[in-house]
């Protein structure tokens, strides 16, 4: 049996943009990959991102916000920080192979907004699932570890 690569998705509240990472990366490549996701300062999966990945038939709901220290002894092989905070806060997970800094932009719901909020969240959405499969292919970032 071949190992899988372990790869740790890391965001500031694991709550919208790792959620997204996690939850795609192990239902396009689960075949080759391990996905997980974690927060510097958790909080609960926001609802809105369990809504659009169910539009793709991505199923989060049984995912779950959790804080970076569970996986210190996780043997993660490549670590993702998706913002600047993630990245300020921990800029190199300890014993991961690889650490790769990829920001996407932050979003935050308020209600005021909150007719915006889904396309915001949508666009979110596609910048991530696009950046994972452009670096899952040949000579891509995560291909050759």
């Amino acid at each position: 049996m071949i190992k899988k690569t372990r790869i740790l998705f890391i965001s500031t509240h694991n709550a919208i943009r790792s959620q997204i990472a996690e939850g795609y990366l192990r239902f396009r490549y689960g075949d080759r990959f391990e996905s997980y996701s974690a927060g510097t300062q958790p909080l609960p999966i926001h609802p809105m991102t369990i809504e659009v990945m169910n539009e793709l038939g991505i199923d989060i709901s049984g995912q779950q916000s959790k804080e970076i220290f569970i996986f210190l002894d996780k043997n993660i092989d490549i670590a993702v920080l998706l913002s600047d905070k993630a990245s300020y806060a921990c800029p190199t997970f300890p014993g991961a192979t690889n650490t790769i800094h990829q920001e996407f932009f932050n979003i935050s719901y308020h209600e005021e907004r909150k007719s915006s909020f889904k396309k915001e969240i949508l666009l979110l959405r596609g910048e991530i699932i696009t950046w994972i499969d452009e670096n899952i292919t040949a000579g891509g970032l995560f291909y050759y570890i």
